[in-house]
């Protein structure tokens, strides 16, 4: 009886791993398809700023690794709510009803805040950026011994797209982390309470590591960072008053 019921579990992972292979594979190949879209995507808040409409390569393969590196990375970024949904249906049978649901609200609001974060970080932080960059690397009027002309490499710039948006997609999940610290107990509200100020500190030093030297582009990232760690807080809070209340009427109920 356990080995067949092991045997039936290692048969359902596998299932669902190859199906999610399956599934990176395809949306690989078509991120692969639509590269010279996704590309143009990513650089429009650039195009914006420069108003040019080139990159250059200086090696024969650039733009071919350029298109695979893009398509392999935004395709695990559209490949990942797939696997979660995959992962969340593999464990779902062996949770009772109020693990499922601090589960699915646990990935909803992961969701809602990974989402959230691009989309101030793609229409706000990265023009900012780019602005700075762009300002510091070309001096025609200002220089008096020499010219910076900036020609961005189609490498280099996408690498650093794709790093400025996987940075802003993991400090999205700051506040989820700090959520489940607290609703099982690893740290309590009071230990957080007592140290929003390192908290704090921390967001800036994080801010300042993955944004160009520029006082708005790091207050930016600065900003959200401490919005959402103050919203985990917050949202941390209610979730353990709510909790109590709950249990406490469940008791009441029970005697």
């Amino acid at each position: 009886m356990y080995a067949s019921s092991v045997s039936y579990i290692l048969k359902e992972a596998q299932i669902r791993v190859w199906w999610i292979v399956f599934c990176f594979f395809v949306t690989c190949a078509t991120c692969y398809w639509l590269s010279e879209d996704l590309f143009f995507g990513l650089a429009t808040p650039y195009l914006k700023i420069s108003k040019t409409s080139f990159f250059i390569c200086t090696q024969i393969t650039e733009s071919l690794n350029t298109y695979i590196i893009i398509s392999l990375i935004l395709g695990f970024f559209f490949c990942a709510p797939y696997m979660i949904y995959q992962i969340w249906c593999f464990f779902i049978p062996s949770c009772n009803e109020d693990q499922r649901r601090a589960a699915s609200k646990i990935i909803i609001f992961s969701m809602v805040a990974f989402f959230f974060v691009l989309i101030i970080t793609f229409h706000w932080i990265m023009p900012n950026i780019w602005l700075f960059l762009y300002k510091l690397s070309n001096t025609e009027s200002g220089a008096q011994f020499f010219i910076i002309k900036l020609q961005p490499k189609i490498y280099d710039f996408s690498i650093l797209t794709l790093r400025i948006l996987l940075a802003a997609s993991l400090c999205s999940q700051i506040p989820i982390l700090i959520i489940c610290s607290v609703q099982y107990n690893l740290i309590s509200i009071q230990t957080l309470m007592r140290n929003r100020r390192v908290s704090t500190f921390i967001s800036l030093l994080l801010a300042a590591l993955i944004t160009p030297p520029d006082v708005w582009c790091q207050l930016s990232a600065w900003f959200c960072m401490l919005f959402l760690i103050e919203l985990a807080f917050f949202t941390a809070i209610v979730q353990l008053q709510y909790s109590n209340r709950l249990m406490k009427a469940r008791n009441v109920l029970v005697l």
